[in-house]
């Protein structure tokens, strides 16, 4: 009688694909959390950028300075393609067209009236990124190394204070200076001039010609915002001065206007309000 042949069980030599099948699960599900990652809300990141960006404007810490690249943010929602959002605007101006329309109005009204001064070359008027910028240079206004303001520049400074006195927009005044070192008894550095110029002006707004203390802000850059080389006697020349920017925006202060009016014109209405109005603070800004 045969015996029987037991049968050997049979040994798969296929189990990697067990292993292999889970590793592939795992990078599949690896890939899947990082494109979910990547596709973050970008619509608020878009309006938080917008946000800081503001914020730096009203600081005037962006240097006048050109900027060729744009840089740009996109928002993306649900139900709408993306939308290009411009967080650097370059020198143009971020503001809505009549309050730019405002702004020109000004800028040829103060032509007219500092005719004189500007043919001297001791003021410039422009339209930046930031508002109506009307310079005053150090050689028509103060002393080298002073904060006080010659007797002969007042008649000049009452006619720019009337005119913008009328006016319903935020003033900002910035004091700059050239990079030669100053070390006196009254100012220990560029620092210390810049600012004190840039408040004292602002004090003359508010004390001789009546401004809203909330309407004005004032800081002190010294030498690191130039407009011009160093290099040259013409250039530091150029750098030695106190721009009152005239912003695009307004300040209503509490009380003073009655909710959803404001004061001034048309173009005005439509224009950014701030309601954050508080007591007059001259910031000197140590931008770096």
């Amino acid at each position: 009688m045969r015996r029987r042949r037991k049968n050997r069980p049979h040994v798969s030599h296929e189990r990697w694909l067990v292993s292999y099948a889970d590793f592939i699960t795992l990078m599949f599900a690896f890939f899947v959390v990082l494109f979910a990652t990547s596709q973050a809300d970008k619509k608020k990141q878009a309006e938080v950028s917008q946000a800081i960006d503001q914020a730096f404007r009203t600081l005037g810490l962006f240097q006048p300075a050109k900027i060729d690249a744009h840089v740009k943010a996109v928002a993306i929602s649900e139900d709408q393609a993306a939308a290009q959002v411009n967080i650097v605007m370059g020198d143009q101006l971020a503001a809505p067209e009549d309050v730019k329309k405002d702004l020109t109005r000004l800028e040829r009204e103060l032509q007219g009236k500092l005719s004189n001064q500007i043919a001297k070359h001791v003021v410039a008027l422009h339209i930046g990124r930031d508002g109506l910028v009307i310079s005053l240079r150090e050689a028509g206004f103060y002393d080298s190394g002073s904060a006080v303001p010659h007797a002969s520049s007042m008649s000049s400074l009452d006619e720019i204070a009337e005119t913008l006195k009328a006016s319903p927009y935020d003033i900002r005044i910035e004091g700059h200076t050239d990079n030669v070192p100053i070390h006196t008894g009254q100012f220990d550095s560029n620092w210390e001039l810049s600012t004190a110029r840039a408040t004292r002006l602002a004090r003359l707004f508010i004390e001789q010609h009546g401004f809203q203390p909330a309407r004005l802000s004032a800081s002190g850059y010294a030498e690191y915002h130039p407009v011009a080389s160093n290099a040259t006697a013409e250039g530091r020349s150029e750098n030695r001065r106190v721009d009152i920017i005239v912003l695009p925006h307004i300040t209503v202060p509490p009380a003073a206007a009655a909710p959803g009016s404001v004061s001034g014109s048309a173009p005005v209405e439509r224009a950014m309000i701030r309601k954050d109005a508080s007591d007059f603070n001259a910031n000197a800004t140590l931008a770096r």
